[in-house]
């Protein structure tokens, strides 16, 4: 069985190192420092960008060596990034020329707001750093939200130069900050007056029309109406301007409690059921004020729970299903499973990979969203009922589910347009804290959780499992995951639409001046060249009208399970109870147990939900219909692309699924030449050959990981160690054989 990434497990013979390697070691340094001097590689600010410390003569270790080589250069700090300018002809990140190149962050630079973590190495033991420092390490390791880990040599750093560049990194990445002094507000102003690409078709609600044209595609405006009664944010600071409710409540409802307790519009089925979202009125102790409340919720209740025409089924996610903490304390065990400082930490690691996996529960807390997902899918599928999400706030749970629900019902939501539409509305629009969640201010560790990073791992889930369903690619997803951190779009980095809107004022400007116009990260031009878009649109997608449901029977995918934890004994038997956790029955109500007549029994529920799990694996799938994911042991994934992308022990050469696309766009490029011909024979033309994107030619010579692995590194073992190859017999019985190493069911 596979450890990881696709390479042997802890058992396997390990390759002997390169003879020859042409780096820079340290020792070498004062002897080759008048050459590299003249090498330098110029510091790129952006507009708004100062340049605040600096350091030469550091040395950036290789990651994957023990040996501790590494190239020459300095490391600097501006107040968007920390960069590291060595020579390129020996940068060992390379590789050789980029083609997926991001034109905001190079291959060494790391935005501020994507450090996790700094430690210092003081006599070769590590120690995390905070504040002001009595001594300063000789070697300095970041750890990346984005689960880079760069070391860092300062023992050929003046002592003046190493106390400036530690301090100031310290300072700015730890350090509690205003929002105003975000290099996202320094960056509006020195580019303002740009104007947005207007090739963006992403819907933004942030107008009526906007909210109306969704209700028309969902056909859910028989039922449900578009209010402006918080324009100017007169009712709430943390709903949007314009909302949709149901159509008999009246607006003086919505300013009872500033918009808590009111049923919101999500989405509506194509049956008539719709999907809706309420935040929990404020907890009051006084009975008189309990009974107003009371009366309130009976009224508001009336309007989406009218049996036998209409009925409700209320999901409380605040007490019956995930808490953020335990979300939270899941993604910090899981990360520490790619913070790899080194190739023996890589090796050592690998025989306890999926006891470690397991342990950290972050697997299981997708299966358990997509599983929730699913029985919410059939309540307004199967049963043509309205499903209520409660939640404190209506911002975290609320935003994946409903968005994880809208992906699977909706084939909209699958291309790329709709995939940020959606994000715009049920994410920026519903009020997610991206400010706190994220922590970009570093002023509260408590409110960071990797929510909108848990819904993002779900849809690749989803990627994963059905690819033709998909207008966009995994690679697609890992950038945008990538932008979070990217403080020069305004998209994740507010905590409501309300406090972007009060911060794009005048303060800072003269009267007369126009507010700051802030970029949001579905412009793509900003951060790629279009050569390199190219690797977000999935190739594959199947479009709707060129579908051919005969074609689709029995076009199932065989799934890997190398990045999936096997099935074990202590796994419930997915034939029986098993969308029974060990959630207790749903709560009754926002206040106690006023509403136990709306809520139906869980159980029945989740005996429909398996029941109409089995019945749709049963038939073909149509990739622009319903989709449900697999959620059995196995089949929830590792997403290898974003976690292991920079470890390449972890790394297929020629191999994984982007050898398969290759293989795929080849045979898609003869046919197209091939139609091509026979037009032109018909119309006596001449034929125009059309080519696949150029990026995933030469398949056999890009990583699994492709395309943040371009080429071969040295120190990637082999699939098969070389000394057994003789042992397995000739190429006729290898291939007949079942690899002991490694399952290639994915390649």
């Amino acid at each position: 069985m596979l450890g990881k990434g696709g390479v042997g497990g802890g058992g396997g013979t390990k390759a002997p190192k390169p003879s020859f390697v042409s780096y820079v070691r340290p020792e070498e340094i004062h002897t080759d420092e008048k050459e590299v001097t003249e090498k330098e590689v110029t510091l790129h600010l952006l507009p708004g960008e100062q340049l605040l410390c600096e350091a030469s003569t550091v040395l950036k270790y290789v990651q994957e060596d023990s040996c501790q080589r590494g190239v020459y250069g300095r490391l600097v700090c501006t107040d968007f990034k920390i960069s590291f300018l060595g020579d390129e002809d020996l940068a060992l990140d390379n590789g050789g020329e980029a083609q997926f190149k991001n034109k905001i962050i190079g291959v060494n630079d790391v935005p501020l707001h994507c450090v996790d973590q700094i430690y210092g190495v003081f006599d070769e033991k590590k120690k995390p750093l905070f504040g002001q420092l009595k001594k300063y390490p000789e070697k300095l390791v970041i750890h990346c939200k984005d689960l880079r880990v760069l070391h860092f040599c300062l023992r050929y750093t003046k002592e003046e130069e190493v106390k400036r560049i530690v301090s100031g990194i310290i300072h700015h990445t730890q350090s509690p900050k205003l929002l105003k002094r975000l290099f996202l507000f320094s960056y509006a102003a020195a580019v303002h007056g740009t104007a947005a690409d207007p090739r963006i078709c992403t819907v933004m609600f942030d107008t009526p029309k906007d909210w109306c044209w969704e209700l028309e595609r969902t056909k859910g405006s028989v039922k449900y109406k578009t209010v402006s009664v918080n324009e100017g944010y007169r009712v709430s600071d943390r709903l949007p301007a314009y909302f949709v409710v149901p159509t008999p409540l009246l607006e003086d409802d919505v300013r009872r409690f500033q918009g808590h307790g009111i049923p919101i519009w999500c989405w509506s089925c194509h049956n008539g059921s719709a999907l809706l979202k309420m935040s929990a009125l404020p907890k009051e102790q006084d009975d008189g004020a309990l009974q107003v409340q009371k009366s309130f919720l009976d009224g508001i209740y009336k309007t989406i729970h009218r049996p036998p025409y209409e009925t409700v089924k209320t999901e409380d996610l605040s007490s019956n299903f995930l808490s953020l903490q335990e979300i939270q304390s899941a993604y910090c065990k899981f990360k520490q499973l790619f913070l790899i400082d080194n190739s023996s930490e890589f090796w050592d690691t690998d025989i306890k990979w999926f006891s470690l996996l397991e342990s950290s529960s972050w697997l299981d807390i997708i299966r358990r969203c997509l599983k929730k997902a699913i029985e919410i899918t059939e309540c307004l599928e199967a049963q043509n009922m309205n499903v209520l999400l409660l939640e404190e706030n209506a911002s975290d749970l609320c935003c994946l589910l409903s968005s994880l629900v809208q992906v699977m019902m909706d084939a909209h939501c699958r291309t790329r347009t709709g995939f940020q539409s959606l994000i715009q509305k049920e994410w920026v629009m519903g009020g997610h804290s991206f400010l706190d969640r994220c922590n970009h201010l570093h002023q509260s560790d408590k409110e960071e959780v990797p929510i909108f990073l848990l819904f993002l791992d779900c849809v690749w889930q989803l990627v994963h499992q059905y690819p033709p369903a998909f207008e966009f690619t995994e690679t697609y997803l890992t950038v945008l995951s990538d932008s979070l951190y990217i403080p020069i779009f305004s998209t994740f980095f507010f905590n409501s639409p309300h406090q972007k809107d009060t911060n794009m004022g005048r303060e800072n400007l003269d009267a007369q001046s126009k507010p700051l116009t802030l970029l949001t990260v579905w412009d793509w031009s900003v951060q790629f060249e279009p050569k390199a878009q190219t690797l977000l649109r999935n190739p594959l997608y199947v479009e709707k009208l060129k579908l051919d449901r005969g074609q689709q029977k029995g076009s199932r995918f065989k799934h890997q399970r190398q990045l999936s934890l096997p099935l074990t004994q202590s796994k419930s038997s997915p034939k029986r109870g098993f969308f029974r956790e060990e959630t207790d029955h749903l709560i009754k109500n926002l206040l106690g147990k006023r509403i136990s007549k709306l809520i139906n029994s869980s159980d029945d529920l989740q005996d429909n939900s398996r029941e109409f799990y089995d019945s749709w694996h049963s038939k073909p799938t149509d990739y622009h219909g319903l989709l449900l994911p697999h959620i059995e042991g196995p089949e929830i994934k590792v997403w290898a692309q974003r976690y292991l992308r920079w470890i390449p022990e972890a790394q297929i050469l020629g191999g994984g699924r982007v050898a398969t696309m290759g293989k795929l766009l080849e045979m898609m490029e003869e046919v197209q030449s091939l139609q091509e011909k026979i037009e032109a024979r018909h119309h006596r033309q001449e034929a125009v050959h059309a080519e696949a994107p150029g990026l995933l030619r030469n398949s056999v010579r890009l990583s699994s990981l492709f395309p943040f692995a371009l080429l071969q590194r040295h120190s990637a073992k082999p699939v098969l160690p070389t000394s057994s190859w003789k042992a397995l017999g000739g190429e006729d019985d290898l291939a007949k054989r079942e690899d002991e190493f490694v399952d290639l069911g994915d390649v």
